[in-house]
């Protein structure tokens, strides 16, 4: 897929990071979100930050005084990769100093990864960390069934979904209420946004009794539009006789030898899987047809990053040191547009800054007495201008909710 934003090489980025760092970051709104409006005391100094240098070099329990302090610190070292963690009861730089015990995690985001590689036995198009355009709609079905369950489901407000950079993506939960979680509410909340259950060895991983509950109905009718297109079509499921074996596994075994005897009369996989539901119908309650569905396109989360407190994510605006590709925001209006093959890599950022500044050096030439200007954030210049806009205005809903709530808050105190 051609797009003006290939051609990173690995081996260039200790070249181009201190210039990502230095013009391209954008401080302002990150400091803005991490700090939630400042108004819990030493709220950015006790959050831990994770840097990953050059050769591997791991470096955690990090804090800052500041944003600021935090964006020096990122221009002197410029991390490979930063993580984000927990809100610790004390700063973490300072960990080795209290007393044993004292130190704990308070709170943090709640937080998902979705991770292509989980989805490997559902997928023939690619395998480990590879992702086309085919298998991505399974990041999509994702996105869209966990916001939906956490803003219909959970009353969350306040959801930042992210491009990991490579193979997957992050979703970081921010309400306050939901920050304070324990460990245990974040593992019953996977535990409920849980369908496909299972290791390699289970074929069968999803098993729907009576009655539906209302979260599977409702993440069945996000999934179903996509199924064809995904499963069908690009996957080719019931393609080939090796390929729908697999699939009818998932059926009543009386069921089973039908299909497998009328498969092979039909052209393709949309031609069978037409027959398979025409054959479910006469087997009801049986639901092995929305469980061949949910298999194939429900989400797979790992439990282990969401449940602790503690655990670190990639942060936004992280460079991935394999592909060159920034971790962007996704903006969820324009979900079914998101490519991750046109997010912009660091190579292609550092290549239009410099057209940039040209471009603006030959205009200046050219005036007799130039107008002072207002200095542009070096970030609105590039590719990565729109990414950055969905994160702002992501913060900006955060302050004006926080700031609403304040209000309300008062109001009910009786401060005029």
């Amino acid at each position: 897929m051609d797009t003006p934003c290939q051609g990173f090489m690995p081996g260039s980025l200790p070249d181009l990071l201190p210039l990502y760092y230095r013009r391209l970051f954008p401080y302002g709104p990150y400091g803005r979100w991490l700090s939630y409006g400042g108004v819990v005391k030493n709220y950015f100094q006790r959050r831990e930050f994770s840097f990953t240098l050059r050769d591997d070099v791991y470096v955690r329990y990090q804090s800052f005084n500041s944003p600021q302090e935090l964006e020096k610190e990122m221009q002197k070292m410029n991390p490979y990769k930063i993580d984000v963690g927990a809100v610790y009861s004390h700063r973490p730089s300072q960990r080795n100093t209290v007393h044993m015990g004292a130190f704990h995690a308070q709170e943090k985001e709640l937080v998902f990864d979705i991770d292509m590689t989980d989805y490997n036995d559902v997928r023939r198009c690619c395998s480990s960390a590879e992702i086309c355009s085919k298998c991505w709609i399974l990041m999509t079905i994702a996105i869209r069934v966990i916001d939906r369950a956490l803003m219909e489901d959970f009353g969350v407000r306040h959801r930042l979904w992210v491009y990991s950079g490579r193979r997957g993506v992050h979703c970081w939960v921010c309400d306050d209420s939901v920050r304070k979680w324990s460990s245990a509410m974040r593992a019953a909340t996977v535990e409920y946004l849980t369908l496909v259950k299972g290791g390699s060895e289970t074929v069968k991983k999803v098993n729907l009794t009576d009655p539906i509950h209302p979260f599977i109905s409702n993440s069945l009718s996000l999934v179903e539009p996509y199924f064809e297109e995904y499963a069908l079509v690009g996957q080719d499921i019931l393609g080939s006789s090796e390929s729908w074996e697999k699939v009818v596994a998932l059926v009543p075994e009386y069921i089973l030898w039908l299909l497998l005897r009328e498969f092979p009369k039909k052209h393709d996989s949309i031609q069978r899987w037409e027959l398979l539901k025409k054959k479910m119908e006469k087997c009801k309650p049986c639901h092995a047809e929305w469980e061949i569905m949910l298999q194939y396109c429900f989400p797979r989360l790992d439990i282990n990053v969401s449940r602790g407190v503690s655990h670190l994510l990639k942060s936004p605006f992280s460079v991935h040191p394999k592909t060159g590709r920034v971790s962007v925001p996704i903006d969820l209006r324009k979900l079914d547009q998101f490519d991750p093959f046109a997010v912009p890599t660091i190579s292609c950022l550092c290549s239009e800054l410099d057209m940039a500044h040209e471009e603006e050096d030959g205009e200046k030439e050219n005036e007799a007495e130039p107008e002072p200007r207002r200095r542009t954030r070096d970030y609105k210049k590039t590719s990565l201008a729109p990414y950055v806009r969905v994160f702002e205005q992501f913060v900006e809903e955060m302050d004006k909710s926080r700031k609403g709530e304040l209000l309300k808050r008062s109001d009910l105190q009786g401060d005029f």
